[in-house]
């Protein structure tokens, strides 16, 4: 009986012969990916679709939202800011948050694309969520968290991202 190497691979048009863990290794972030991206993409439209949270005041809007979190935000100055045009703000955010969804999603600028989705995960962290009791109640903390192994890595497969690198070695003639 003779032990060899492993001769069960296949070959993987991107990077020659891989195994099913390298290519699983490759594509881990992908879920993750795809996840945020949809739900910052879901969150961005349901704010621009919901007439009452497009306004200053009144039940379920940006403004008393902004109100009621000024107080317990571990930053206040941030909520004063907002506050003094919180329609304004409503529209930064939920066109942020699509830019950021849709940026994700198609691995366009990805680095970029998460970074702003940290962003916008930190500002709620710190204001709206900062009080939550215990702090892992809170989700913004958890999508701050899960934005940065994609601003390590950016979107290498699977993307716009990929797509133009590919573009630019060929132009180049195999440089990066």
């Amino acid at each position: 009986m003779t032990h060899g190497m492993r001769s069960d691979t296949h070959m993987n048009r991107l990077n020659g012969p891989r195994g099913w863990r390298d290519t699983a290794a490759q594509y881990a972030l992908l879920p993750l990916r795809v996840f945020l991206g949809v739900t910052f993409v879901y969150a961005g439209l349901d704010k621009l679709t919901d007439s009452a949270f497009m306004k200053s005041g009144g039940a379920g809007s940006i403004g008393d939202t902004m109100r009621a979190a000024r107080d317990s935000a571990a930053i206040p100055a941030l909520v004063d800011l907002a506050l003094k045009a919180p329609v304004g703000f409503g529209y930064g955010i939920a066109l942020g948050e699509l830019a950021v969804g849709i940026g994700t999603l198609l691995g366009l600028l990805g680095r970029l694309a998460a970074l702003g989705g940290a962003l916008i995960s930190f500002s709620l962290w710190m204001t709206v969520s900062w009080a939550t009791t215990p702090y892992y109640y809170g989700n913004d903390l958890a999508y701050l968290m899960a934005w940065l192994p994609l601003i390590l890595a950016g979107a290498p497969y699977l993307s716009v991202d990929a797509a133009w690198r590919a573009r630019r070695r060929q132009h180049l003639g195999g440089y990066r």
